[in-house]
């Protein structure tokens, strides 16, 4: 049937097919929606995957690892952390890092100021301030050995640390602390 105009209480032109209000349609914004939609569409999947493997914290590719050559320190850590959530940083000790049944590492202030250090596991038997940093001494009698220490960064950004043997080539990285 074909629209009749309708006259409604304010005197405006309605057109009505069988009673119904005749809405027009506009292809053209249409297309121009479903286009932008699907835009919308595809970066909330990037967003979903992106998270998945890790680029936002706590997944495969936010796990780094560092090794100084002769494999005397090799340091674990996320290379991609979240502030406020706790997460590992661990320190394994090949055989020429112990040294008299013990041995000397020395952490930047970065991890216990930035990276928000909260605890060190084992305890160290003995621990020196100074030079930017802290040098802590375990008791090792045993190759592999490893401490862990608990980082929970309070805020956001771009964080740099430094570990290393005491006498061996230091091991730099950096982790992005995401909101």
């Amino acid at each position: 049937m074909a629209a009749e105009p309708h006259v409604d209480a304010l005197g405006d032109t309605i057109a009505k097919v069988d009673e119904e209000v005749a809405v027009g349609e506009n292809l053209d914004f249409q297309r121009g929606w479903w286009r932008f939609e699907r835009w919308i569409w595809a970066l909330f999947l990037i967003v979903i995957l992106c998270d998945l493997v890790g680029l936002f914290g706590h997944g495969w590719l936010s796990k780094a690892t560092a090794s100084v050559p002769d494999k005397s320190l090799t340091v674990e850590y996320e290379r991609v952390e979240r502030a406020n959530t706790p997460s590992m940083m661990t320190l394994r000790f090949g055989p020429r890092a112990i040294r008299g049944g013990q041995v000397q590492v020395y952490v930047s202030d970065s991890v216990v100021e930035d990276l928000g250090a909260q605890r060190i596991a084992p305890q160290p038997a003995r621990s020196t301030v100074g030079g930017n940093g802290t040098t802590y001494l375990f008791p090792a009698t045993a190759s592999p050995a490893a401490v862990r220490i608990q980082l929970q960064p309070a805020l956001p950004g771009l964080r740099r640390f430094r570990v290393q043997v005491v006498g061996a080539p230091p091991i730099e990285a950096r982790v992005l602390v995401m909101p």
